[in-house]
Parts: structure tokens; C-alpha cells; sequence
């Protein structure tokens, strides 16, 4: 079976959508476990209005503490020139700052308002004009596509769309394009045709995958989009997450959930399920509750030594 890849985004899209703030210093401490676990590119932050997303307002503290790691690849988010300008600033002076940018698009017009103060077709804009000037900047930047499969106010997206989105994206010249599952509506086989057709349209240009379990759904929708030619899945430790402007969307696919389901089905990923369950469980310390994850509190396979039972 063939590697994939595994973005940790849990100390941004994890906790923004928490109401429990989560210091600085915890922050950074969840980012370093989730290294130590084995995670090589993560979310660590957000360059947005602090005011709109309270849990975001320290990000500058957050990467002038970040472990410096070659083999560690830091991501921000930026929704416009401004946020992007703050993400560059980080790496003034010789500091290390962020390393890459993430973009992204919302893909229907009233979401995108809500999101972001702009329409679909705005948004696609400023995307594309936010990885060139990256790019230019000597930043790496890619671009996701959000509410990929559905939208909480306009319902059913069509794929052609997205499609049409990524091959407008992909004239920018972005790392990646990933679609994203934002409020956890979508089925394996609508993932795993847009993966296939992505990767027919947009030959040479990697596909990742951002799922929330919302519905159940996501671990299977990971299966899909990795059999389908995903290059890169997103999660999230402990399964936290979610988006402050998309009604009763909750959180993304469990880092050691879906590291469990890879590691039993062949799928090597470089992540320690271990120390993933380890670090899920230090936050639920934070958070005052247990997390969403599942193998977070059923453990990894059990090697023996258990009690049999009649199915």
C-alpha cells in the first residue's frame, strides 16, 4: 500500500470553534506532542480578526514559540491580502515564521459572504492572488476548497463546480488543492468520484482531503478519497473542530482514528497511534471532557490478554 501523508490541524481548525480558549502555551505544547507523535506539517494558526474568532487572536505568540524543525513544515491560515502580510511578517528578521500559507475558497455564495465578506467568484480571487504573492514572497501556499460537497444554507454543490474552482486554482501555481467536507455531508462514493476526477483534470498536482465527522461518515470518506489517489488527509487530534459560521458543523475526522484504520489496513503514515491517543487524552485534561474520537477512548487494537465474549 502506498504512504499518505497526514496534515495535524488540530491547534487551528481543531480549536477554533472551542469555546474553552486554549493559552498560548497549551497551544504550543499540543503542536509538540503532535510532532513527537510523528506529525511533519501542520495548522498552527490563523491570520483572521481576532474578534470573529477569539481562539485565533494569539498567533503570532503561538509561531514565535513554535519548536525550530527542518523536517517540520508550519502552516497559517489567511483568507485575504492582510492576513497574508501578517503571515509574512512572521518571518521577518530572519525568523523562521511560517512556513507555508493556506488559502481558501468557499465554494457558494452565501457561505462564502458569511465566511469571508465576499462572493464564491471573490473569494477564487483572492485565493489565487494570495499563492502568487506568497510564491513570490518565497512561501510555499496551497488552497483549500471549502464546503466542497454541501453548504449549510444553499444545500447540494455540484461537482462540476468544484472541478471548474480547482483548475481556475491550480493557474496560480499552489502546492496542493484540497476539498474540503465542511460540514461533514458528503458520502464515499461522491469522495472518492471528485478525488478521481481531480486527479484526471489536474495531472501532477497533489489532492488533499479535509472530512468532519459530522454524520458519522468521515473515517469511510477517508477510505474513499485514499483509494481514489489522495496524496494528503486532513485531522485533527482528539477529532475537535469545526467552523464558528457553518450551523452544527462539529469536528474533523480524529487524528488517531484515522490513523488506526490506515495502520490496519496496510497504509504506513509516519504517525505514532500511541502518542496521537496520548496527546487526544491530554486535551480532553484542557477541555474538562472526553473528545469526540473514538480510538481515543477504546485504545488501539487489543494484543491479548482481554476476555473473550459470544458474538
Amino acid at each position: 500500500m502506498r504512504p499518505v501523508e497526514i496534515v495535524e490541524v488540530g491547534a487551528r481548525d481543531g480549536l477554533q470553534n472551542e469555546k474553552v480558549i486554549f493559552s498560548t502555551a497549551n497551544k504550543l505544547a499540543l503542536i509538540t506532542r503532535a510532532i513527537d507523535a510523528g506529525a511533519r506539517r501542520l495548522e498552527v494558526a490563523s491570520f483572521v480578526n481576532p474578534a470573529r474568532v477569539p481562539q485565533m487572536a494569539d498567533a503570532e505568540d503561538v509561531i514565535a514559540g513554535l519548536p525550530d524543525r527542518n523536517d517540520v513544515t508550519y502552516i497559517g491560515l489567511v483568507l485575504n491580502k492582510r492576513g497574508l502580510l501578517r503571515a509574512l511578517a512572521t518571518r521577518e528578521g530572519g525568523r523562521r515564521g511560517v512556513d507555508e500559507a493556506g488559502a481558501v475558497v468557499v465554494a457558494t455564495d452565501t457561505f462564502a459572504t458569511r465566511n469571508q465578506g465576499q462572493t464564491s467568484a471573490e473569494s477564487i480571487e483572492v485565493s489565487s492572488q494570495i499563492v502568487r504573492m506568497a510564491v513570490e514572497n518565497g512561501m510555499s501556499a496551497q488552497v483549500t476548497i471549502s464546503a466542497a460537497f454541501g453548504c449549510p444554507f444553499e444545500g447540494r454543490v455540484d461537482p462540476a463546480r468544484i472541478v471548474s474552482i480547482a483548475e481556475t486554482l491550480a493557474e496560480a501555481g499552489p502546492r496542493e488543492i484540497a476539498i474540503a467536507d465542511t460540514i461533514g455531508v458528503a458520502n464515499p462514493r461522491a469522495v472518492a468520484s471528485l478525488v478521481s476526477t481531480l486527479k484526471e483534470r489536474l495531472p501532477g498536482m497533489p489532492v488533499r482531503v479535509h472530512l468532519h465527522n459530522t454524520r458519522g461518515t468521515g473515517i469511510a470518506n477517508a477510505w474513499a478519497a485514499y483509494e481514489a489517489g489522495a496524496d494528503v488527509l486532513d485531522a485533527s487530534i482528539g477529532g475537535l473542530g469545526g467552523c464558528p459560521f457553518a450551523p452544527k458543523a462539529t469536528g474533523n475526522i480524529a487524528t488517531e482514528d484515522l490513523v488506526y484504520m490506515l495502520a490496519e489496513c496496510g497504509v504506513e503514515t509516519g504517525l505514532s497511534l500511541d502518542a496521537i491517543v496520548a496527546g487526544a487524552r491530554w486535551v480532553e485534561t484542557i477541555l474538562g471532557r472526553p473528545v469526540p474520537s473514538q480510538v481515543a477512548q477504546a485504545g488501539g487494537f487489543p494484543e491479548g490478554g482481554g476476555t473473550s465474549c459470544a458474538a
